[in-house]
């Protein structure tokens, strides 16, 4: 992926494009938008082609997942013997098992769970596949490390680089009425929208003029906008997909910035927000607590938990900010960059 599709996948992927020539590398980015047009399984194999075109005097292949462009990389990469190193940011057969095959269980346990719908084994051999014929695999996270380890991959080729962010771009003014809390995310299930609801309708109680901004876009937005307008009345704005500008200018603004997950790898909106020194409310899902810590840059509530969620969001409204600093540093540019370089060095 890469801009303006939305999304950490598709920044971090310029985020290298820009930031490795810095440290000696000459790199030719190959998008999978160029073939997405295509039908499955076609589009695949065009991947390829370009792959191998582009790769042919290459040092070494990096794909940035490990299904859609992973697998015809992998392929690519065998074929030219060239060293090849994937980074992998969550799950995609669990993902997709999520929204398309009735998996209901968390990640955690669906990672250690071997009997699952045929269409679900078929992507889980898929990144499976692509893992064990990498060289080195990148995760943005030691939980997804763990999860990653679960699949029967040896853990000493897992490397754990930090994404990291540096907002460069012109942000435009924006000014929110008091008590706003935004939060962005692509509408899914385990982004965790319809406990979010239920806790600012419940904050309104204590909070009467708190209202939530919805950023994003995805297969559950429908059922949401019906699921707010019975529950929470209009204490929620849905504003769809916005330009990456447009949504760091909301984040920037917001009052709290809450991110309610019940999975993530790395949050790219939370380093996002870090950065701004917006106050926020997190889930201790996944990555999460590698970039907040309680009480001090933030407040985590346990995953699920729509009581604590509520009293955190009504805590946060009222009371004061945290530091960022810390994790700032912690997850600044050029140490990504160089960590990442690094690693291709060693291939």
């Amino acid at each position: 992926m890469y801009p303006p599709e939305p999304g950490g996948p598709a920044t971090y992927a310029k985020t290298l494009e820009e930031g490795l020539p810095a440290l000696g590398w000459e790199v030719s980015l190959v998008t999978f938008s160029e073939v997405r047009h295509l039908p499955s399984g076609i589009r695949h194999i065009a991947y390829m082609l370009r792959v191998l075109k582009a790769g042919k005097d290459a040092d070494v292949i990096l794909a940035l997942d490990p299904v859609s462009v992973g697998w015809p990389a992998a392929i690519a990469a065998g074929l030219m013997r060239k060293p090849f190193v994937v980074k992998i940011v969550g799950d995609f057969a669990w993902e997709q098992g999520t929204q398309r095959a009735g998996i209901t269980v968390p990640l955690d346990v669906f990672a250690r769970t071997r009997r699952v719908p045929f269409f679900v084994s078929i992507l889980r051999s898929v990144q499976e596949y692509v893992a064990q014929h990498a060289r080195t695999i990148i995760v943005p996270s030691i939980y997804l490390k763990s999860i990653v380890t679960a699949w029967g991959i040896d853990p000493t080729k897992i490397e754990v680089v930090y994404n990291a962010l540096s907002i460069d771009e012109v942000i435009p003014e924006k000014i929110l009425p008091p008590h706003t809390i935004v939060s962005v995310a692509r509408l899914v299930p385990w982004k965790g929208m319809r406990e979010l609801i239920d806790a600012v309708a419940q904050v309104r109680k204590e909070v009467p003029d708190a209202t939530l901004i919805i950023i994003g876009d995805g297969p559950e937005r429908a059922a949401l906008e019906a699921h707010a307008r019975d529950t929470a009345s209009d204490s929620v704005q849905f504003l769809g997909a916005l330009s990456h500008p447009e949504t760091l200018a909301n984040m920037r603004a917001a009052s709290v910035f809450a991110l309610n997950s019940t999975y993530e790898g790395l949050s790219h909106v939370l380093i996002e927000a870090l950065l701004f020194g917006t106050p926020i409310v997190a889930s201790d899902a996944g990555g999460n607590p590698e970039l907040i810590t309680n009480e001090q840059n933030g407040l985590l509530v346990p995953t699920g938990d729509t009581q604590a969620l509520t009293q955190a969001l009504v805590r946060a409204l009222q009371g004061p900010k945290f530091s960022a600093s810390p994790v700032v540093e912690r997850f600044a540019l050029p140490t990504m960059l160089k960590e990442t370089s690094a690693i291709l060095s060693r291939i």
